[in-house]
């Protein structure tokens, strides 16, 4: 009838446990014991040990039953609370609180010389399996906080508490508060340096885009393109220097010279002849042909004018 939402009235599924350090693993627990019969409504029923009857027969909590009934209640799955729950279900106990169903994970629960507590509400067929959360735990919590205890002890000495309030000894209470001071020293030096880096780049970009903005300023595309003009004009100054030449005019470049001096030569072609000075006076004739049968290379004769006794 509960599977089949045939179950005129809610369905009264009752689970239990210690409940020490309440976490997401309890809390998923209970959530699928309140979701156990999808098409019924369940009345979900929560039992509590006492601190008593939990440090007999299983051991020390963190918590007081009081504060672990407390997060109980707060839970949004929970709709009764039993305090001082018994540790092994009777069937008086089931008959009392009008139980229908127990929920537990599947997995025996073997305590005080019992194979398994919850054997007879197997038996009875009055047992549903919810399934337990992989790696979380009250003993897994606890067991981290004394992995670190040296850290824990420092972090509560930091706000407050006193070594004996944390059942410290003398030494080791100097020792921890060294060890803060020590720490918050680092933290201040390393907040210093981070500081005066972090205004240190924030300097270093502005004075870099300012540099950008000066290089682009002056060395922009249209600058560059007027530096270049002025400049290859020297650059061909330095690398063919413009020197004038005897008989040129000084206006004239040497490639305008040149030329001219071509044009020249395919207007008047040159003559064959050469000029043979010879020594005179000077009313003399200065030139003398020189006969082509006489040899095959001109000679050249040189003369000099006499003048005045010179």
């Amino acid at each position: 009838m509960a599977r089949n939402g045939n179950c005129p009235r809610k369905v009264r599924v009752y689970t239990d446990g210690i409940y020490d350090l309440f976490h997401q693993g309890h809390a998923r627990q209970m959530m699928q014991a309140k979701n156990v019969f999808p098409n019924s409504q369940v009345y979900l029923i929560i039992g509590c040990c006492s601190d008593e009857l939990t440090h007999s027969l299983k051991g020390r909590t963190v918590m007081t039953d009081v504060e672990r009934y407390e997060a109980i209640r707060h839970c949004r799955y929970v709709d009764e609370i039993i305090r001082d729950a018994p540790w092994k279900i009777s069937d008086e106990f089931m008959e009392k609180y009008k139980i229908d169903f127990v929920a537990q994970d599947s997995t025996p629960y073997v305590s005080n010389g019992c194979d398994d507590v919850y054997k007879e509400i197997k038996e009875k067929g009055c047992f549903v399996a919810t399934e337990r959360t992989e790696g979380v735990s009250t003993s897994g919590i606890v067991a981290r906080i004394v992995k670190d205890y040296d850290l824990y002890v420092r972090r509560n000495l930091q706000r407050g508490y006193t070594a004996k309030e944390l059942n410290v000894s003398f030494l080791n209470e100097k020792k921890f508060r060294l060890q803060n001071k020590i720490d918050e020293m680092k933290h201040k030096g390393k907040k210093v340096i981070d500081d005066v880096k972090g205004d240190f780049i924030q300097k270093w970009e502005e004075k870099s885009n300012e540099f950008i903005r000066t290089f682009l300023m002056l060395f922009g595309r249209d600058n560059l393109s007027q530096i270049w003009d002025k400049s290859k004009g020297r650059i061909k100054d330095a690398l063919h220097p413009r020197s004038p030449t005897r008989g040129m005019s000084p206006s004239l470049s040497e490639e305008d010279h040149y030329d001219n001096q071509r044009d020249q030569r395919h207007d008047s072609p040159p003559a064959k002849r050469a000029h043979h000075l010879s020594l005179t006076s000077d009313d003399d004739e200065d030139e003398e042909f020189l006969s082509p049968t006489a040899t095959t290379f001109p000679s050249l004769g040189f003369t000099r004018s006499i003048r005045d006794g010179h």
